[in-house]
């Protein structure tokens, strides 16, 4: 089984924080052009998915654990 990484949008992102409002371990950080996330402190529990008005956050696989 393949761990799960929380993936942004850069181009959908307008940088509300509704999905700081969420965060139960607070593990995303707006900065001054984007939103950054702290893959190793983020616990995949989706809240921010819906609290995301356009869509820009995703669950998927992490690139690196994809097969060759």
């Amino acid at each position: 089984m393949s761990d799960l990484t929380l993936h942004l949008d850069t181009h959908l992102c307008d940088l509300c924080g509704g999905c700081l409002a969420v965060c139960p371990v607070e593990c995303l950080f707006l900065g001054v052009e984007s939103l950054r996330i702290d893959q190793e402190q983020c616990i995949r529990c989706e809240l921010c998915l819906p609290a995301c008005p356009v869509g820009a956050l995703s669950l998927a696989e992490s690139v690196e654990d994809a097969p060759l």
